[in-house]
């Protein structure tokens, strides 16, 4: 690189925006060697197929260079077309739940392994591994497990796979040139109700913009808003491993939720 700048830290990895050689801007992950870096980058490049992406520029065992994403306020004409490119993404589908690279969210290995069904998929790949690394009471580890027993009752009639980002939180939506562009994927095959529940989560601008324009491109199957809780039930366990306690009255909350469908 021609220049450096250090950008801080995030889940122990060093964060940089550099100028290469020939001039280009880059943003730079980079750490300890990991399949994390080669999985990003797999996932980046599949929802580019499809939806707006950094370019990858280089997938290390120990780093991640991508085209610099220059950042502009959010607007309600770039939610609402972010809204349609993500049920086009959605819709462009997947050959199977899961996908064929190793899974992370934050620092956190998940289990790509293909499954039958959207149900079987996320209570073996997603909710129960994670319920065991959070460390909770048996008396919530029993709540979850009866939420789990109810997956294939409460997630609605069977859609195909879709294509999902996996952490759409809005942290992870960058809002540049009039549109949206996705970083930091946990990119498989999955159910497109879960990209949605994320960005309810913790909010994101102009979300009722993003949902409408959504709708209007590929209406979601009726109860998909009582189904939110189910489909935080994932990104909620995340949070209670990476970070403890502050997040485990919203998870039991989204298990009794779950529990009342």
């Amino acid at each position: 690189m021609r220049s450096v700048e250090d950008l801080g830290t995030s889940h122990g990895w060093r964060l940089q925006r550099g100028v290469l050689e020939d001039g280009r801007v880059v943003f730079a992950k980079t750490g300890a060697v990991s399949p994390l870096f080669a999985s990003e980058a797999a996932g980046l490049r599949w929802l580019g197929e499809v939806i707006d992406v950094p370019e990858v520029i280089e997938a290390g065992e120990d780093r991640l260079v991508l085209s610099w994403v220059d950042e502009e306020p959010p607007s309600a004409a770039a939610a609402e077309r972010f809204g349609r490119a993500l049920a086009r993404m959605h819709r462009a589908g997947a050959d199977a739940f899961g996908a064929p690279w190793p899974g992370f969210i934050a620092e956190l290995p998940m289990d790509n392994a293909p499954a039958e069904d959207w149900p079987e998929f996320y209570a073996k790949r997603r909710v129960l591994p994670f319920a065991r690394q959070a460390r909770l009471p048996s008396r919530d580890l029993a709540l979850i497990d009866r939420a789990v027993a109810r997956f294939a009752e409460v997630a609605g009639e069977p859609e195909p796979p879709a294509r999902i980002h996996g952490d759409l939180w809005s942290g992870n939506l960058l809002w540049s040139g009039g549109r949206v562009v996705l970083i930091d994927p946990a990119a498989h095959g999955g159910h497109r109700e879960t990209d949605l529940a994320m960005l309810a989560l913790f909010g994101a601008p102009y979300l009722d913009r993003i949902l409408g324009a959504y709708q209007e491109e590929w209406p979601l199957a009726d109860g998909w808003r009582e189904r939110v809780p189910l489909h935080q039930l994932h990104p909620l366990l995340v949070h209670v491993v990476l970070f403890g306690g502050a997040y485990h009255g919203g998870l039991m909350d989204a298990v009794a939720r779950v529990l009342a469908l």
